[in-house]
């Protein structure tokens, strides 16, 4: 079974677009073209994922990767919980790579129940790689690793998050001289180690904030096989030059989340169709963070 590192590698050469558009749909967020008849969870949920049908219809040519934060759908309940799951579905069958938003944290036959949800092909939410917080160790960590192994699927674990509070606990110091996510990135190195594709990278992948250039780049020379997962590109402030250090110097080992500037791109640009201004931003992203590691690596 092939290694999920190794499937996202794959997906993202294909377009040469690291980016992944984030299908983090609210009502505001929707063209005149899908707005709810009326205000019911049902009706707005419906519409949302019409919505994320013709977004990802529209861009595949443009974007593999897709990441769906799954709390602008439970605020929905059922209504909500369905299109999330079917906009996963919907996101493999068309050909993604499904990066499931979640952040579960959990240990025992508990965290292998969350497993078993994101990770397992029978799962309700079925996808290829899911988020999880390892604020438990080794004991929330190890249910997700092994069913990426068992089934072909991956995890991204939080190291070092794009908003500005983190810093109240990840950059403490420890006795050893270690900050707090110096030692989280080492322990998600440790945890993928045995899950390491021909790409060179591993299956069990680290969240690392485009919002700290310094420390990514860091982070990147620490944990040479562990594939990032980027937030903080557009609406949280960093640009593709805040990026360069996210990146191995073939300009590999990272996916950049883009959601809002993406899902919001006919709002910017009135003059064009939806489709059209999302297409236009997804190219612009993606020049603009292939420049910022080219740059990178020439350096």
């Amino acid at each position: 079974m092939q290694n999920a590192a190794d499937r996202l590698a794959s997906a993202i050469a294909a377009v040469g677009n690291p980016t992944a558009m984030g299908l983090d749909t609210q009502r505001g967020h929707l063209p005149a073209e899908f707005a709810p008849r009326d205000e019911s969870a049902q009706e707005i949920c419906a519409c949302i994922l019409r919505y994320n049908r013709a977004l990802l219809e529209g861009m595949h040519d443009l974007v593999r990767v897709v990441k769906v934060q799954v709390a602008y759908y439970e605020m929905y309940g059922l209504p909500g919980i369905t299109a999330f799951s079917e906009t996963l579905r919907l996101a493999r069958e068309l050909g993604y790579i499904a990066i499931a938003d979640c952040k579960r944290n959990d240990i025992g036959a508990t965290a292998g129940a969350y497993a078993k949800a994101y990770l397992s092909p029978e799962g309700g939410f079925s996808c290829d790689f899911v988020t999880v917080n390892p604020y438990l160790g080794a004991d929330g960590i190890k249910p997700f690793a092994e069913l990426a192994g068992e089934y072909g699927r991956g995890l991204y674990v939080l190291v070092k998050t794009s908003n500005p509070s983190g810093v109240e606990l990840q950059d403490q110091p420890l006795a050893d001289g270690r900050k707090v996510y110096e030692l989280m990135a080492d322990l998600v190195s440790h945890w993928g180690g045995g899950l390491i594709g021909s790409c060179g990278y591993s299956a069990v992948g680290a969240v690392v904030g485009a919002t700290w250039p310094a420390e990514s780049t860091a982070l990147r020379a620490r944990m040479p096989h562990t594939p990032f997962l980027v937030p903080g590109y557009g609406a949280q402030g960093a640009a593709g030059k805040d990026l360069a250090g996210c990146f191995d110097p073939n300009g590999g080992g990272a996916v950049v989340n883009a959601s809002r500037s993406l899902l919001c791109a006919h709002q910017k640009r009135p003059e064009l169709g939806w489709l059209e201004a999302t297409r236009a931003e997804a190219v612009r992203m993606r020049e603009d963070i292939t420049a910022g590691f080219r740059k990178g690596a020439d350096e």
